[in-house]
C-alpha cells in the first residue's frame, strides 16, 4: 500500500505491508535487516511499539483516527519503546523519512 502525507504531498511509502493479525503485529519488523527507501510497515491496531531485538534504526510516525499524524519520531534507535496516546495506528518507515516528507503531528495522511 501507498502511504501520502497529504499536507506535504509527500509519499511516505510507495510499498508498505499490513500487520493487522495478532501474528503480524507480534512479529512487525522484527528479523529484518533493514527498510528500503520506499518501504514500511503499518501496524493496526497499535498505539505503543518497540525496537528490541531490531539491528537499526527506524522512523516511527503514530496516527489517530481520520489518519491525523499525533506523534512523529526521528531515527528511533534499536532497544527503546515508544507510545502516544489516542494514536489507532503506527507507521515504521526507514530512518530519514520524516525529514525528507517534513511530516509532523498534525499531518493528514493517505493509505491506499
Amino acid at each position: 500500500m501507498e502511504i501520502i502525507n497529504v499536507t506535504t504531498g509527500k509519499s511516505l511509502a510507495r510499498e508498505a505491508r499490513l500487520a493487522d493479525s495478532f501474528f503480524s503485529r507480534l512479529k512487525g519488523l522484527l528479523g529484518t535487516k533493514s527498510l528500503l527507501m520506499g518501504e514500511g510497515l503499518v501496524i493496526r491496531p497499535c498505539n505503543s511499539i518497540h525496537t528490541f531485538g531490531m539491528s537499526y534504526s527506524i522512523d516511527v510516525v503514530f496516527a489517530a483516527d481520520g489518519d491525523r499524524v499525533t506523534r512523529a519520531v526521528s531515527c528511533l534507535e534499536p532497544g527503546r519503546m515508544l507510545a502516544s496516546r489516542g494514536s489507532r495506528y503506527v507507521v515504521e518507515l526507514p530512518a530519514g523519512t520524516i525529514a525528507r516528507t517534513g511530516t509532523k503531528p498534525g499531518d493528514q495522511l493517505r493509505l491506499g
